[in-house]
């Protein structure tokens, strides 16, 4: 039967049609406000890491792309497909933006790469005399509705669907999602959408190798940008006519769920709708894998009752960690060794010990040859932490009215002393701790500013950012402007 003819599987009909829709919830677009100053702020923060950076700016020195995307926290102009890898990575390298939990894992602003990279372009050239998406000037608002429709997209997918339990990595739904939202950025007709998400299914799905023992290692922390420079790519080869797969994902034998999924189809909780942005974690405290975090808060509190006990880390005979299953599956590696950077923002044991041993935990603390990195204390201490699984926290974790991420330590000391347990539910970036979270999130982001901005565009950005109305009626390529540094001396 020819192609024309063919049903799209409905999985891609309902994403095609979803992302139409025009979305009209105030908290969505308030929380979405948040993340995306919050995100913008981890990306610079990101350029403070040559590993990073080495990455980063056109695939040929020096090359200037006219009217293309500009890289916030550096010079750099470049092509659309670039300029998604280049802002994609930087947003995920310090593994220090949002957060979604659930069936799948991921960080569905880093959806950002691809949105921020297309509408900066499509405004430079529609300025400049284009007619790229019917000469549309985006604004920071649609930016926001592309947001919420992208963590949407991803969210949902993660919900009842594991990519992990068949060895995926969650970033073939940054690049689902992305490939979706950009294509009705660019004004495409839904069945172009849907061929552009047919072709984000078909092009081959990252492995999670590069996550786990004993290969980890910073593909992961550029994965995402890869899947926003692929979804932008795709989209742009659909608006040229490339046309889609319609059943992508039901053609037996061939197809995504025969190949890839071990022939289940995908399970839906809820329809699209903004649930996913009304609900996202913030990385609020630590630059930890979320999994850690309430650990990492929880030994916080144990470092500052030791201190008050005249005892330190050293004082520990043992610590048993009561955790929730996707915790063991991903970050407990109590015997170990920590090869590089990637492994020590990947282990519970690592980012609690250097709590307990130092009082902080920074991005700074997994670079190899760092004090908390060489620290014999620190190691030592890795390896008497023992995780073990709590049912009523896994099922908290995946309760659609809890979404807990619950950690609870309980330390024995040498003299035999056992410390009453610290239980921590709900990092401070989660929705039921979302007002008390936002002056720290307002504060991590001026201190990811500091380091590039002098104190009087600090101030500017930031009564931007607050300024909710103001913000979203900016246009896009105006507002990146202002995030701009000529010979960034991080890059």
């Amino acid at each position: 039967m020819p192609q024309e003819g063919r049903e799209y599987d409905p999985e891609i009909k309902d994403i095609a049609q979803y992302v139409n829709k025009p979305i009209d919830s105030e908290l969505a677009f308030d929380t979405a406000r948040w993340v995306f100053l919050d995100t913008l702020g981890c990306g610079l923060e990101g350029l403070r890491f040559k590993e990073c950076t080495k990455l980063l700016g056109p695939i040929v020195p020096g090359t200037v792309v006219p009217n293309g995307t500009k890289v916030p926290g550096t010079d750099f102009q470049l092509d659309p497909v670039n300029g998604a890898f280049n802002i994609g990575a930087m947003i995920r390298w310090l593994d220090y933006n949002d957060c979604w939990l659930a069936a799948e894992w991921g960080h569905p602003s880093d959806n950002l790469g691809a949105i921020l990279a297309v509408a900066d372009w499509v405004n430079r050239t529609n300025k400049a005399g284009g007619n790229l998406a019917g000469g549309k000037i985006f604004t920071v608002k649609d930016v926001l509705e592309a947001m919420i429709k992208a963590h949407e997209i991803q969210g949902c997918l993660a919900l009842l669907n594991s990519f992990n339990r068949v060895g995926l990595d969650h970033v073939v739904l940054v690049k689902v999602a992305s490939t979706a939202v950009v294509s009705q950025m660019l004004g495409l007709s839904e069945k172009q959408i849907a061929d552009a998400v047919t072709q984000a299914w078909v092009d081959g799905q990252s492995l999670r190798t590069y996550r786990h023992s004993p290969n980890t290692m910073s593909r992961k922390s550029w994965a995402a940008g890869d899947a926003c420079q692929r979804a932008v790519n795709l989209a742009l080869k659909v608006a040229k006519g490339e046309p889609g797969i319609p059943t992508v994902l039901s053609a037996p034998v061939w197809g995504f769920y025969d190949v890839l999924f071990k022939g289940n189809k995908f399970q839906f909780q809820r329809p699209y709708g903004s649930y996913v942005m009304e609900n996202v974690l913030f990385k609020v405290s630590y630059p930890a894998e979320f999994h850690s975090q309430t650990a990492v808060e929880a030994s916080q509190k144990i470092h500052a009752q030791l201190k008050q006990l005249g005892k330190s880390a050293a004082d520990i005979k043992g610590i048993t960690c009561r955790t929730h299953e996707a915790c063991i599956r991903i970050i407990d590696k109590q015997f170990k060794p920590m090869d590089n950077f990637a492994d020590r923002d990947h282990c519970i044991q690592y980012m609690c010990s250097v709590m307990l041993v130092f009082g902080r935990l920074e991005a700074t603390d997994y670079v190899d040859g760092s004090e908390a990195a060489t620290s014999p204390l620190v190691e030592s201490l890795r390896k008497k932490i023992k995780c073990v699984e709590d049912p009523q926290f896994t099922k908290d974790y995946h309760d659609p009215e809890l979404r807990t991420i619950s950690n609870a330590l309980t330390v024995e000391l040498n003299d035999g002393t056992v410390l009453e347990e610290v239980v921590v539910e709900a990092p401070l970036g989660h929705r039921l701790r979302r007002e008390e979270a936002k002056p720290h999130i307002l504060e991590k982001y001026k201190r990811h500013l500091s380091h590039h901005f002098s104190e009087a565009q600090v101030k500017e950005l930031v009564e931007l950012g607050l300024d909710g109305k103001k913000l979203e009626t900016l246009s896009v390529d105006e507002y990146v402007d202002k995030y701009v540094v000529k010979n960034s001396k991080f890059v």
